[in-house]
């Protein structure tokens, strides 16, 4: 079969069009079939928090656990703010915000550092905030739950990561910089 000279352009541009179309086609059904398996952020309903002392005078142990049906996400670093101040703790080391999945029954543990209670410089508050995602209320402790029963005192504080147990969490505080 010969094509006319004239409608070759035409029939090039419509076989690039065709098949432009099915691999936006099949782009799109991939995004689609991604975004659909991808589990969405955790209910705070459906999460348990927990704060406790830490291994050394001036830090936290936090745990968040998934109690829901379902696997889901919260942010890769918990949000921890303190009572009446602004800002909230820094990762260490720093990070941007992700996702951190956690299967149904599955716990993550992190770690937060604030001032030593010998320091001048900062200010003492008689309470933390602990939220696993930044769209989430979180969970407030008293100061004495931490193990800071004269106040935390807030200076720089500084938390690690989400970590799948307590000692990775421990050993990541650790290893941040005073």
């Amino acid at each position: 079969m010969r094509l006319c000279p004239s409608l070759a352009p035409a029939l090039t541009v419509a076989a690039a069009l065709t098949l432009t179309a099915a691999a936006t086609s099949a782009t799109t059904g991939t995004a689609l079939a991604q975004a659909v398996s991808r589990p969405g952020i955790c209910p705070e309903r459906a999460l348990e928090v927990r704060a406790a002392p830490g291994g050394q005078r001036n830090a936290a142990r936090i745990s968040v656990t998934n109690h829901g049906g379902r696997t889901c996400v919260v942010d890769r670093i918990p949000t921890v703010t303190f009572r009446t101040l602004d800002g909230s703790a820094e990762p260490v080391p720093p990070a941007g915000s992700g996702a951190y999945v956690l299967s149904v029954g599955e716990r993550a543990y992190a770690a937060v550092r604030t001032a030593d209670p010998e320091a001048t410089e900062g200010h003492v508050v008689d309470s933390l905030s602990v939220a696993a995602d930044p769209s989430h209320r979180g969970v407030t402790f008293r100061a004495a739950t931490v193990g800071m029963p004269a106040g935390v005192h807030v200076w720089i504080p500084v938390t690690t990561p989400w970590h799948e147990s307590r000692a990775a969490a421990d050993k990541a505080l650790a290893d941040a910089p005073a």
